[in-house]
């Protein structure tokens, strides 16, 4: 037996055969001027592909329901392609720079589109930048159709393989989730990737960060991947087999007692109720956090919605960014979730480089994660947020809707935001159009500096919401994504947990709610800790909240206090 140790991405535990999906063949694109009378062969060469590619999208789109959600969300992902392929802008941008440049149409597409998916990966955020794959899976395919190369047939996985592969599309986990594959084993990926949100939606286990292991293991052979560890086990003897039966059995029935919790609210055992929020990008996400049980929406994503919705080109993204647009997402999920609270954030874009547009001009940043993104982004181009306000206060009329700014370092930003919303508010009474005028206002506190005048923040905050994961990072000076570096994030560290320790004992003093939405919410071990410190609302993955019920009512608020004590006043 042999194992490997990659890093945990969706848990679970499946044995199966293992199915080595080849690397795709890597094509040889010509590179060469062309002559004038050449342009139009070239051009209606590249039409030709395009019309094939979309044609093909279209036929598995088809194929999708429009009304279940998990396939509600597999539909924007091919829309999003065809999106891609259709935009007219694009379009017309690479035929002026084929015309005009007069190199090869297989070189001036490649060109082309990564010149796009250099744009989403510089954008300082990692969400968009797996984004960019998105780019160059679609257009990979076009090249394909040019030059007439057939990549692996996906569809050839048997059910029930676990996948060993150097890198999945979205597309392709999407054909797979079909097969009911046992388990995904991939050399790239990361958490924000569609492959792992994905893998995660269908409950398929799955690691990543397993270097070459598509060359490591042979079709065919036994192998057990377990999730939650991390492990790829290949070849394992009889003992090991039945050990993880037993514990595949184990979780199974783990699934079927959290089920209970369902319907209930989340209590300590000495009956203190906690509420349990998620967190999501889309409405489709918001019908499966109304069934997972979710006490109402702790954080929407708006810039998760923008980037499905619209596809990763930039021009597709400018003109999209439509108040009419925002109004009917927001008020499909304030309808969803009744009279719930949903939490909204304004877009927390990693720099302009998201938004390509008149109002928006191109800039570029050494350090996006330090520079031009969220409020800041808000504050410095104000219409794009008063488009985003316009909608919001329309929706509002819709449900128990609250509104939060992200990425908040002083007052006088929270000031600016509120001037606009007033602006918001007496254009569109002006206007005649419906709103709804009392909507509350809050910020996350993700920096230091918000954590450190949160009593002055109070005064112009109707609410707190702590992201724990930007404040980890910029409290410790660290980018997790730095694998140089990432060893030393820590959302235990005495700084971060008295930072969040000084939020909440002023929002206390205040009198104003105060929740945490970063991955801590979700963490069973941060849990505990959050609720020793005066925590009460939490906003998770909705697939979490059962597990987080479950584990509250084993507690009692006096041993969830000499937990977080341990912590705070270790040196």
């Amino acid at each position: 037996m042999e194992v490997f140790l990659g890093i945990p991405a969706s848990d679970g535990t499946s044995i199966g055969a293992a199915f080595v999906i080849p690397e795709p063949v890597k094509r040889a694109i010509p590179h060469h001027r062309i002559n004038l009378d050449q342009i139009n062969k070239g051009w209606s060469r590249f039409e030709n592909a395009v019309q094939t590619v979309c044609m093909n999208l279209t036929e598995q789109l088809d194929s999708l329901s429009k009304t279940d959600p998990k396939d509600k969300a597999q539909r924007e992902i091919y829309e999003t392609y065809i999106l891609m392929l259709e935009d007219p802008v694009f379009t017309q941008e690479l035929k002026n720079s084929y015309q005009k440049d007069l190199y090869n149409i297989e070189y001036t597409v490649e060109q082309k589109a990564l010149e796009y998916a250099t744009k989403l990966q510089q954008a300082g955020n990692y969400y968009l930048s797996e984004r960019a794959k998105d780019i160059t899976d679609v257009f990979d395919r076009v090249l394909d159709e040019m030059l007439d190369i057939h990549p692996f047939d996906i569809n050839k996985v048997p059910d029930g393989a676990i996948i060993l592969a150097n890198s999945l599309s979205s597309a392709d986990t999407i054909i797979l989730s079909k097969r009911k594959i046992a388990g995904l084993a991939l050399a790239e990926g990361g958490v924000a990737s569609h492959v792992v949100i994905l893998a995660r939606n269908y409950g398929i286990p799955t690691i990543v960060g397993l270097e070459g292991i598509s060359k490591k293991v042979k079709n065919g052979e036994t192998v057990i991947i377990d999730g939650n560890t991390a492990e790829l086990l290949v070849e394992p003897d009889k003992e090991t087999i039945a050990e993880y039966k037993a514990k595949i059995r184990e979780e199974y029935m783990h699934k079927v007692a959290l089920r209970k919790f369902l319907d209930k609210p989340a209590v300590t055992k000495d009956g203190t109720q906690f509420k349990l929020m998620a967190n999501i990008g889309s409405p489709e996400e918001a019908e499966i956090a109304k069934a997972e049980g979710a006490d109402g929406i702790g954080l929407f994503r708006t810039e998760f919605l923008y980037m499905a919705q619209n596809g990763a080109s930039m021009n597709a993204a400018a003109r999209s960014f439509s108040e009419e647009n925002q109004y009917q997402a927001y008020s499909q999920v304030l309808e969803i979730m009744e009279d719930k609270p949903v939490i909204i954030r304004t877009l927390d874009a990693g720099g302009d480089k998201l938004i390509n547009s008149v109002d928006i001009p191109e800039l570029d940043e050494k350090n996006p994660l330090m520079g031009l993104r969220a409020v800041r982004l808000s504050l410095l181009y104000p219409n794009v947020l008063k488009t985003q306000l316009r909608a919001l206060y329309r929706a509002g009329l819709k449900g128990n809707l609250k509104i939060m700014f992200p990425l908040i370092t002083s007052v006088e930003q929270v000031k600016e935001c509120l001037e606009l919303i007033e602006e918001v508010k007496k254009e569109l009474t002006y206007e005649n159009i419906p709103f709804n005028p009392d909507i509350p206002v809050g910020i996350m506190v993700e920096t230091a500096a918000a954590a450190i005048i949160s009593d002055c923040l109070t005064k112009v905050s109707d609410f707190f919401s702590l992201g724990t994961n930007d404040l980890t990072q910029y409290t410790l000076a660290i980018d997790r994504e730095n694998q140089h570096v990432s060893n030393l994030y820590n959302e235990f560290s005495l700084p971060v947990l008295r930072l969040i320790q000084t939020t909440i004992s002023n929002a206390d003093k205040a009198g104003i709610p105060v929740e945490v939405c970063g991955e801590m919410a979700g963490r069973q071990d941060s849990v505990m800790v959050l609720g020793g410190m005066g925590i009460r609302t939490l906003s998770m993955s909705p697939k979490l909240i059962s597990s987080t019920k479950e584990l509250l009512s084993r507690f009692t608020i006096q041993e969830l206090e000499a937990i977080s004590a341990k912590h705070l006043n270790k040196f």
